[in-house]
């Protein structure tokens, strides 16, 4: 039988993924005047395709390590500027906020993505 969490798909994981990278693009944002700051980001398409499932794992020994399936989170990785500033400061601000409104819109679709299944899960609840 499929759970709820079946039904949300990755739309759940995508959410909670897009937030986590608006905290840190914001954080790039508000450091944009701090020597030595070095931007950081995660790559959501790789951090998505971790928290996918890949169906069960087998283990042929008991020492050996278990996945739990999902698991969102993404590493975070240094951003590499493209015009690096004097003082070491490694945020470029056009394009910490261009990251960001993307990741936005893209937040903002995951969640109407989320609303539209809870909506048909009510209407189906509701009978109608």
């Amino acid at each position: 039988m499929n759970g709820i969490r079946d039904h949300f798909g990755l739309h759940d994981d995508a959410l909670a993924l897009r937030s986590k990278r608006n905290n840190i693009l914001a954080s790039n944002i508000a450091n944009a005047a701090t020597p030595h700051f070095k931007a950081r980001d995660i790559d959501f398409e790789a951090a998505l395709a971790k928290a996918m499932p890949s169906g069960p794992i087998t283990t042929t020994s008991s020492n050996h390590i278990t996945s739990n399936g999902n698991s969102i989170g993404g590493s975070l990785e240094y951003r590499t500027p493209i015009n690096p500033s004097l003082d070491g400061n490694t945020v470029e601000l056009s394009v910490e906020q261009m990251e960001f409104s993307e990741n936005v819109i893209r937040y903002q679709t995951s969640l109407t993505f989320l609303n539209r299944k809870i909506s048909g899960l009510m209407s189906a609840i509701k009978g109608e």
